[in-house]
């Protein structure tokens, strides 16, 4: 981001140093160029934060599956340690009465433990959703920071040719493009 800041402003000296030329088309594009640079970091920083959003979205995604697998490893272990009392019960003997109580004090806990599971799940799935919209967003800001970088440079064009307007009028077409798209990855999604 740093480097589309420092790009940004770069932008704006040139224009500033075109201005300082007395023409009056070429200060009203410097301007131009310096508010598209402006609008351009700003959409930017909304393409980072998104990107760093999602990332930590799916992030915590990651986590809600572990402990999810955790949690159905723990069932798995308290389902065979019953199964294994149950059998040792089964089998007779002087303790079948104490395996009987053990292997009775492991039911109900697997109801629990899945339910448990299966709500981390729905939290993961929760956040991969998430995560996938705020990757989509990121797309799309991207392309409209992209559009507002070409009209800076398109409307550099006019000032290079002295006061051509077509590529003037061409940016500024291609800036209310670039914030559409901009606005369209909150306002559409």
């Amino acid at each position: 981001m740093e480097d589309q800041t420092s790009e940004h402003l770069e932008h704006a000296e040139h224009a500033e140093h075109a201005a300082h030329e007395g023409n009056s088309f070429i200060t009203t594009v410097s301007v131009t160029i310096a508010i598209i640079a402006v609008i351009a970091a700003t959409v930017g920083s909304l393409e980072t934060v998104e990107s760093g959003k999602a990332i930590n979205e799916k992030n915590e995604a990651v986590l809600a599956q572990t402990k999810a697998s955790d949690v159905y490893a723990y069932y798995q272990a308290k389902a065979v340690k019953q199964k294994m009392y149950e059998i040792a019960a089964d089998a007779g003997g002087a303790k079948a009465a104490e395996y009987t109580a053990n292997a009775k004090k492991y039911d109900g806990d697997g109801k629990k433990l899945v339910d448990e599971a299966k709500e981390l799940e729905k939290k993961r799935d929760e956040k991969l959703e998430q995560a996938d919209r705020h990757e989509e967003r990121h797309h799309i800001l991207t392309a409209g920071v992209t559009l507002l970088h070409v009209a800076i440079a398109v409307a550099t064009i006019a000032i290079i040719t002295k006061g051509s307007r077509w590529p003037w009028l061409l940016s500024i077409a291609m800036t209310v493009v670039g914030v559409v798209v901009s606005a369209y990855a909150y306002i559409g999604h």
